[in-house]
């Protein structure tokens, strides 16, 4: 059976052409998604940042330097973790009797506002800022650098999912942007070869991370106060940092250039911010239009799209 057929009473029904039940506006817009999510570009932009070729940035890296972005994407992640998870609503501000209501919102919109920043320019401005030190010290700083450059993409990819129409006070919508480090993790070395963590499209990523995100959601929905060491947390953090260590790994390496320096870093580190940004612009966009006309008819359209770019 096609994703286009639908089964009813015993009997397979063709259903309408996915592609037409999208407007022409949304249609384009999955189109631009499915570019993105299913044509990771991070390489060549790491490669015109560094202004090194494709073999430098998809080298492998030495084991102690592979160990310390381990433990520095850990960190990254737990941080992020945090920030998302601060935004949600916690049974402590409800509103009292008599309480103003004014309050009560003015806590959650300062809640909000420590995820949510000004604006692209100014997050890439201070993404770079960090990867100018990063160029200039090199890995002794990865461990400061990291967490900061990974705050400041998780403040930029919120405020994308907002501009999408994100719920960023539920538990899913906030973890959904945590989720985005995962999707962003897709990526290829210089021979179009893929580690086992990376080969799959962005669908079957979602799929992956899909058990341990719904676990992660139904904790924070249902406590006042987060246990940050909680097993539903772990576990999802640990999936996302698995992937988001692949894209670290390229950027250090990138970085690792002798002749990068401080300019060098900055643009590697502005390049990173692009990929992630285009990622969560991508993955909010198919959320959105889930929200709208369904997940299996878009989940139908996203194959169809997928199909026409031909082999990776």
């Amino acid at each position: 059976m096609s994703t286009s057929d639908l089964t009813l009473a015993g009997e397979t029904l063709p259903a309408a052409n996915p592609e037409t039940i999208l407007s022409d506006a949304d249609l384009a817009a999955l189109r631009r998604a499915v570019q993105v999510l299913e044509r990771p570009s991070l390489a060549a932009r790491l490669s015109s940042a560094a202004g090194a070729p494709l073999d430098i940035i998809g080298r492998s890296l030495p084991a102690p330097v592979t160990e310390a972005v381990g433990r520095s994407t850990e960190v990254a992640m737990r941080g992020a973790m945090r920030v998302a998870l601060a935004t949600l609503p916690r049974n402590e501000i409800a509103p009292a009797e008599g309480t103003d209501i004014g309050t009560v919102t003015a806590k959650a919109e300062s809640r909000l506002s420590r995820l949510l920043g000004s604006g692209d320019t100014k997050h890439k401005a201070m993404a770079a800022l960090s990867g100018a030190v990063g160029g200039a010290f090199g890995l002794a700083t990865l461990a400061v650098e990291l967490p900061v450059s990974t705050t400041l993409m998780l403040r930029s990819i919120a405020e994308i999912a907002r501009e999408q129409g994100e719920d960023l006070e539920t538990p899913e919508g906030a973890l959904a942007c945590v989720q985005v480090f995962a999707l962003g993790g897709r990526v290829a070395d210089e021979t179009g070869a893929r580690s086992a963590l990376t080969e799959s499209g962005y669908f079957a990523v979602r799929a992956a991370l899909a058990k341990t995100l719904s676990e992660a959601a139904r904790y924070a929905g249902s406590k006042t106060l987060l246990d940050q060491s909680a097993p539903a947390l772990i576990r999802f953090t640990a999936q996302v940092a698995a992937r988001f260590g692949l894209v670290v790994s390229q950027k250090v390496a990138a970085q690792a250039v002798p002749i990068l320096g401080a300019f060098g870093g900055a643009a590697v580190n502005t390049a990173f911010m692009n990929h992630f940004q285009s990622t969560a612009r991508a993955h909010f966009t198919i959320r959105r239009l889930e929200r709208t006309y369904g997940a299996v008819a878009v989940r139908a359209a996203y194959e169809i799209e997928k199909a026409a770019l031909g082999p990776a």
